[in-house]
C-alpha cells in the first residue's frame, strides 16, 4: 500500500501537460528554488516574493555579494579543509605509509618472505602492530585516514542545508559530478579538500577554461586517471644511468664497485648502509622481465578529457586523437603522490628533509614543492610536434597540454556537449534541440562564461514552460538535502547521516566511473529506491537519525485532515493533485514501514563498493553488524504525515 504513494513516480515524463495554464507566480518562484537550489525552506517563498524573483536569480548569480555567515559559521571547524594536502598526508597519514616507516620488516609487500611472514602473524603479533600504531596517532596527535570523507561529505551537507548561496551549491555538485573523481580510489581523498576547495567552488560560477585547467593540473584528478604516471617511453628512468646500471647488475647478479658506490653517495646523499638496503631490496624484488612493469603513456585522462568533460562521446575525436593528446600531458604528475613522505612516521624518524633532498636531486622535482603537489616534469615529457583534432601542437613542455584545453574550450562541439548537459540539469532530461542550440550558442559567445550561459537558461521560455514543472526527479541526494530543508530540520551531517545517504545510494565523491552520478530518472527510478526514499523520509520525521533533530510541533492540528493539509501547505505549497490526496488520506490510516538501519561499515567507515579505509582489516566482518538508529520520538501522527508528505510524487520531483 505504501508503494502505491511512489508509484507515479515511475512516470517519468512529470511535468504538466504542454497544453496546461501557464505557471501561477508560486509556482515560478518554487520551480526556482527547486532548481536553482536544494528546495524551499520554510518561508523561502514569502522571501522570494519580497525581493522580487528576477532579483533573486541575479543574487544568486553573485553569491559574493550574499551573506553566508550561517553555513560558513556551521563549517568553520571541520578540519580537512582548513589544511594544505602536505599537512593532511601529515596529520591523516596514508596507513600503508606508516607500516612501511615503523615495521621495516613489512616495507616491500612484493617478497616473497615477508608475504610468508604475514600469513605466519598471529593474533598477539597482530594486536601489538595495531597497539603500536595506536600510540603513535596518541603520542602525535594524529588522525585515522578513515575520519576524512565523513569530513569532506559533512562540509558538502551542511552547506547545500544551510547556505543562501543555493546556486553556487548546486554548481559545486554539478561541476563535482562533471569532473568526477573517486575518494574509494588510493590516494584520491586526501587531495579532495584541495580539488573542492580551491578548483570546484571558486570557479563553479566562473569560466569553463578555468575549470578545466584547474582540474587537468589538480592532483586530485591527475591521481584518479593514472595521469600522474604518464611518462614518455623515451624518458630517463628515475636515478638516471646509476640507477639504470644499478638494475642491470642486480639482474646480473653483480655487485657494485667502489667508484659506483663514492658516484651514488655523491650524488643522492645516502649512507653505505641506505645503499646496501636499497640493493638488497633490488635482489629481492627481481621480476622476469615480462613481468616488469613498462613505463609509458597512459591514456585514461585524454580519453575522458575528450569524451566526458568537452567534446561528448559523439565529439568527433579519434583514438590517433587520444594518443596525440595523451603525449601532450606526459610529465603532469605530482610530488610524492602518495603522501609517503609527509607520513608522520617520516617526521617521527627524523628523515623527512633527507629524504625530500634525494627525492630532488634523482627526479627532477622543483625546489621548494612538498607532497601532493602538482608540477610538470621535463623529463617524462613526449617531446615533438603533435596532431589534434586536425591542428598540430609544438607548444613545447607544459604549453602542449595547455594548448590541447584552448582547442578544446573553443570548440563549438564542447558548446554543445556543456549546453546539454546544464540543459538536462536545469530544464528536462530530454532538452529540445532549439534550447540546446540557444544556450551553446551563449557559451561559445562568451567564451565559455559560467554565468553568461546560466542566464540563457533561466531566461529561455522553456524554463518556465508547464511541462517542464516538476518535470524532474530529485536525485536521491538532493531529495535528502531537500527533505532536511523543507521541515525546518537540524542536522551535524555526522557519519549517521552520511550512512543513510549511502544508503539511498548517492554520495559525494563515491561514484566509481568518471561519468560521475546520473542525472536522468531512468537511472533513479526503481522500487527499491523508492522504498529507501520513504523509509529516510521516515527516520528524519520521527527524528532517528542521531545528529539530526526536527521539532514538527507547528504541523500539529485538530484532527488527521487538518494535519494533512497544514503539512500540504507547508511542504509543497498545496500545490498536489486530487489522486496523490486521496492517496495519502487512505495512508494515513496505515502504519508506517519500519525503518531498517544501515550497516556499522556504513556509518562509521563511509563503506561503499570500493570506498574504505585501506590497510583496515576486519571490514568485511563488520558489514552486517547494524549501526545505532533512535527510537522513533514526537507525536506519531505527526510525523506519519510529514513523513507521507515527503514521500509524494510532488515532492520527489522539482
Amino acid at each position: 500500500m505504501v508503494l502505491a504513494l511512489c508509484t507515479p513516480l515511475f512516470a517519468i515524463g512529470g511535468g504538466q501537460p504542454p497544453n496546461a495554464k501557464p505557471l501561477t507566480e508560486d509556482q515560478k518562484i518554487l520551480h526556482v528554488l527547486n532548481r536553482l537550489g536544494f528546495g524551499a525552506r520554510p518561508g523561502d517563498l514569502e522571501r522570494v516574493k519580497a525581493i522580487g524573483l528576477k532579483k533573486y536569480i541575479e543574487q544568486q548569480m553573485d553569491p559574493s555579494s550574499i551573506n553566508d555567515a550561517v553555513a560558513e559559521a556551521k563549517v568553520k571547524n571541520i578540519e580537512v579543509f582548513n589544511l594544505s594536502t602536505a599537512e593532511l598526508f601529515a596529520k591523516y597519514p596514508n596507513p600503508a605509509a606508516l607500516l612501511r616507516v615503523l615495521d621495516p620488516n613489512r616495507a616491500n609487500p612484493n617478497q616473497a618472505a615477508n608475504q610468508n611472514a604475514d600469513q605466519q602473524v598471529t593474533e598477539k603479533e597482530r594486536q601489538e602492530r595495531q597497539q603500536k600504531l595506536r600510540e603513535y596517532y596518541q603520542k602525535y596527535d594524529l588522525r585515522p585516514a578513515a575520519t576524512l570523507m565523513p569530513q569532506i561529505v559533512s562540509n558538502r551537507i551542511l552547506r547545500d542545508v544551510y547556505s543562501e548561496r543555493q546556486l553556487q551549491e548546486v554548481m559545486v555538485d554539478f561541476w563535482q559530478n562533471h569532473f568526477n573523481v573517486f575518494a574509494g580510489k588510493a590516494a584520491v581523498r586526501w587531495y579532495i579538500p584541495s580539488y573542492e576547495r580551491d578548483v570546484l567552488r571558486p570557479n563553479a560560477l566562473g569560466n569553463f577554461k578555468d575549470l578545466l585547467v584547474g582540474t587537468a593540473e589538480h592532483p586530485a584528478m591527475l591521481f584518479y586517471l593514472d595521469n600522474f604516471e604518464s611518462v614518455s617511453p623515451n624518458a630517463p628512468t628515475p636515478g638516471g644511468g646509476n640507477g639504470q646500471r644499478l638494475q642491470q647488475l642486480m639482474r646480473n647478479g653483480g655487485q657494485i664497485t667502489t667508484q659506483m658506490r663514492e658516484r651514488i653517495r655523491r650524488q643522492t646523499g645516502a649512507t653505505d648502509a641506505e645503499i646496501d638496503q636499497r640493493l638488497k631490496q633490488m635482489r629481492d624484488n627481481q621480476q622476469p622481465a615480462q613481468q616488469r612493469q613498462r613505463r609509458g603513456i597512459n591514456e585514461n585522462y585524454a580519453r575522458e578529457l575528450m569524451e566526458l568533460h568537452t567534446l561528448g562521446v559523439d565529439g568527433g575525436y579519434t583514438q590517433a586523437d587520444i594518443i596525440e593528446v595523451a603525449k601532450c600531458f606526459t610529465g603532469w604528475t605530482i610530488a610524492d603522490p602518495r603522501g609517503y613522505r609527509r607520513a608522520a612516521a617520516a617526521n617521527i624518524k627524523g628523515t623527512e628533509d633527507q629524504r625530500m633532498e634525494r627525492l630532488t636531486r634523482t627526479q627532477g622535482i622543483p625546489d621548494n614543492i612538498d607532497s601532493g603537489q602538482f608540477y610538470f616534469n621535463q623529463r617524462w615529457h613526449a617531446t615533438g610536434q603533435k596532431t589534434v583534432l586536425g591542428q598540430t601542437i609544438n607548444e613545447g613542455g607544459m604549453k602542449d597540454g595547455l594548448k590541447v584545453l584552448d582547442i578544446l574550450v573553443n570548440s563549438p562541439v564542447t558548446a554543445r556537449f556543456i549546453a546539454k548537459k546544464l540543459a538536462i540539469k536545469f530544464v528536462s532530461d530530454h532538452p529540445s534541440d532549439a534550447l540546446i542550440s540557444r544556450v551553446a550558442d551563449a557559451f561559445h559567445k562568451s567564451g565559455g562564461d559560467i554565468k553568461t550561459t546560466l542566464r540563457a537558461i533561466f531566461t529561455d521560455k522553456e524554463f518556465f514552460a508547464p511541462e517542464t514543472y516538476r518535470a524532474k526527479i530529485k536525485t536521491p541526494y538532493e531529495l535528502a538535502i531537500s527533505s532536511i530543508r523543507a521541515i525546518g530540520a537540524d542536522t551535524n551531517a555526522g557519519p549517521p547521516m552520511l550512512a543513510m545517504l549511502n544508503k539511498l545510494g548517492e554520495v559525494p565523491y563515491g561514484y566509481q566511473a568518471p561519468t560521475g552520478y546520473p542525472d536522468m530518472a531512468e537511472d533513479w527510478v526503481n522500487t527499491g529506491a523508492l522504498l529507501e526514499r520513504l523509509n529516510f523520509a521516515i527516520a528524519l520525521a520521527s527524528n532517528q537519525i542521531p545528529g539530526t533533530r526536527v521539532d514538527l510541533k507547528s504541523f500539529e492540528a485538530s484532527d488527521k485532515s487538518a494535519l494533512l493539509d497544514k503539512t500540504l501547505a507547508t511542504v509543497l505549497n498545496d500545490d498536489i493533485t486530487a489522486a496523490t490526496r486521496a492517496t495519502l488520506l487512505k495512508q494515513i490510516e496505515q502504519p508506517l514501514p519500519t525503518v531498517k538501519a544501515p550497516s556499522q561499515t556504513e556509518e562509521t567507515d563511509m563503506s561503499m563498493p570500493n570506498l574504505g579505509p585501506e590497510g583496515q582489516g576486519g571490514q568485511q566482518a563488520r558489514r552486517n553488524r547494524a549501526a545505532r538508529l533512535l527510537p522513533a520520538s514526537g507525536n506519531p501522527d505527526v510525523f506519519k504525515v510529514v513523513s507521507l508528505v515527503l514521500g509524494t510524487p510532488e515532492f520527489q520531483r522539482q
